[in-house]
């Protein structure tokens, strides 16, 4: 698949993210936002007791609220909708054509950040203490890439924004120094958008949200992609949706068309790029 143009490649290379404008219509972002507010009473990971909601879990969301802090993860089994944006058309394709065809989906996740003096922002990279190591030049293929989907419109600075440091994938990020790397350090940029559209960007660039004051929640959901050698985030083995889904998605989720054995996802099967690279 070759779906990003020239300058799309230079911007990818050089600010290390993409910004598409208007790739879900406004059907589909009413829908996805209905289900991101059904599903706050339903059990599911919620972080707890952690700034940056990544390690203690408990099995619900704490605030009923639509316009309350949420951040639920494994998103796929609550409704079909989640399970086809997956290989969204319009995304998926640009995916492949940063990654790779040896990719494997590895978690979904909604966010929603309350309007609120309290919360300060933070910035990091993706993947734990280990990918914030790991960095690639900007001619190689991502480690890891997120599409985090807007739900809502983000028209002003400190609403929640998407903050990020263009160019910054490809330097080591300061973990643990001073003066502490914050969505309002020198080089940040706070992302605005409309909801339906989409923010691409690779795991090591450094990236985080804006505090949020604008008296609105601002309400996204984030799908994670990987080489295939890169164990998923939210699931151990295939999810039980495997039934539901297309075998381009079973693929993506971790069917290799096989019963696992040792190697199984260094090296891929046959088929890999015709199934990937076909709905």
């Amino acid at each position: 698949m070759q779906a990003l143009n020239v300058e799309q490649k230079r911007q990818w290379a050089v600010d290390g993210y993409l910004q598409l404008p208007q790739v879900l219509s406004a059907d589909e972002v009413a829908v996805l936002s209905a289900q991101v507010d059904d599903f706050r009473a339903k059990p599911g990971y919620e972080p707890a007791d952690h700034p940056q909601g990544h390690y203690l879990w408990m099995n619900h969301c704490e605030d009923l609220e639509s316009t309350g802090f949420m951040d639920r993860r494994h998103l796929l089994a609550y409704h079909h909708a989640f399970i086809d944006l997956i290989d969204r058309p319009g995304i998926f394709d640009r995916i492949v054509d940063l990654m790779g065809p040896h990719i494997l989906f590895s978690m979904s996740q909604a966010i929603v950040r309350p309007s609120t003096t309290d919360f300060p922002g933070f910035t990091h990279t993706d993947g734990g203490e280990a990918l914030a190591e790991v960095r690639v030049t900007e001619t190689s293929r991502p480690v890891a890439i997120k599409a985090m989907y807007l739900l809502t419109d983000i028209s002003e600075p400190d609403s929640g924004n998407l903050t990020v440091f263009p160019g910054s994938h490809m330097r080591p990020f300061p973990v643990g120094q001073a003066p502490y790397v914050t969505p309002y350090s020198p080089g940040a940029a706070q992302l605005m958008g409309k909801a339906g559209d989409c923010i691409l960007f690779p795991h090591s660039l450094w990236h985080g949200p804006a505090r949020n004051q604008s008296g609105h929640a601002r309400k996204a959901i984030l799908y994670n992609y990987c080489q295939m050698f890169v164990r998923a985030y939210d699931f151990e083995t295939t999810p039980d949706v495997l039934q539901s889904c297309t075998p381009r998605q079973r693929r993506l989720l971790g069917d290799l068309g096989y019963e696992f054995r040792p190697g199984s996802y260094f090296y891929t099967p046959e088929d890999q790029v015709d199934v990937i690279c076909n709905p």
